[in-house]
């Protein structure tokens, strides 16, 4: 079933590819085409992993409700049941869900226009576009920003960028426990993936859409806004203007951010075979790291992006 998903998914994309070069203006329309092509392979990829091999001992598999709602109080049990089944689809599904609810909320509350003129004005003020096209980058991004395609499309290559970082995230999990010394499969490094990000990205969704229409537009970044309002981080206790750097670290350091690797730590714990606590701590602590240092080197990279 994967493999036929995958196939139809890479010959959309190659459909979309031609309908963009023989359409007027298609640019957004190739960028997702090619998007959705190597989407398509991933998929058509995962079809040849096999999952582990079920004995006549395992747990019957916990049915997707039960599977979405349990992860949120009772986590244990459910890693302990993606040992035997690793199941991701559910769970990757409420994530775009929630993901695309927020983003249209979010777009249609601050105008497409706002969104585009504001990231267009950081990207000339970071000094990545010269002087005499910088009237012509701001009127193009905000004419793709109004575009229905543009639109469609940007939602369409938000989905594949969800899926492309939960198979990123799979695969450090694969290698990093493999490193120390555990066993865990892909798909059930996939199944961590989704099912520990689950929790944290619907609270902080779910209240954003709360604080998005409790503040006034005037009053919301927005960049910062798109990629949540929830703040229950040490951010808060640095000016991102003054302070870029110290505010990109403490913002990393935060209720939801520790909710996240707690839940990343039981999901490998028991998920993974051979997997101590501590195993799976130093493997949810590396990863965070590594995160803490690709948000510093964007915030080095483009300092007009987070003040």
């Amino acid at each position: 079933m994967r493999r036929i998903v995958g196939v139809i998914i890479a010959v959309l994309g190659v459909l979309a590819i031609v309908a963009g070069i023989v359409l007027h203006g298609g640019r957004a329309v190739i960028g997702s085409g090619a998007f959705a092509l190597l989407v398509g392979a991933i998929v058509f990829g995962l079809s040849f992993i096999k999952g582990p091999e079920v004995g006549p001992d395992a747990p019957p598999p916990l049915s997707p409700a039960e599977r979405i709602l349990g992860v949120f109080y009772e986590p244990g049990r459910v890693f302990q049941n993606l040992r035997y089944h690793p199941r991701w689809l559910a769970a990757f599904l409420v994530i775009v869900l929630c993901s695309v609810i927020y983003q249209v909320a979010f777009t249609q509350r601050m105008t497409p226009e706002k969104i585009a003129t504001v990231t267009a004005d950081k990207v000339i003020e970071g000094g990545w576009i010269p002087p005499e096209r910088q009237d012509q980058f701001r009127q193009q991004s905000i004419d793709d920003a109004k575009s229905p395609v543009g639109r469609v499309a940007a939602s369409l290559n938000a989905v594949g960028g969800i899926f492309i970082f939960m198979i990123i995230m799979a695969g450090l999990f694969f290698l990093l426990v493999m490193v120390f010394g555990g066993r865990l499969g892909f798909m059930q490094a996939l199944a961590v993936a989704t099912y520990s990000a689950l929790p944290p990205l619907v609270i902080t969704n779910l209240l954003g859409l709360v604080l998005l229409y409790i503040k006034s537009p005037d009053d919301i970044d927005p960049i910062k806004g798109q990629r949540g309002l929830v703040r229950a981080d040490l951010g808060i206790l640095f000016s991102p203007a003054a302070h870029p750097i110290l505010y990109t670290l403490a913002g990393s350091i935060g209720i939801i951010s520790i909710y996240g690797l707690w839940l990343m730590a039981t999901g490998l714990n028991n998920t993974g075979e051979k997997v101590s606590r501590s195993t799976a701590w130093t493997v949810a602590l590396l990863l965070w790291g590594l995160g803490v240092l690709l948000s510093v080197g964007a915030a080095l990279l483009f300092p007009s992006f987070v003040s």
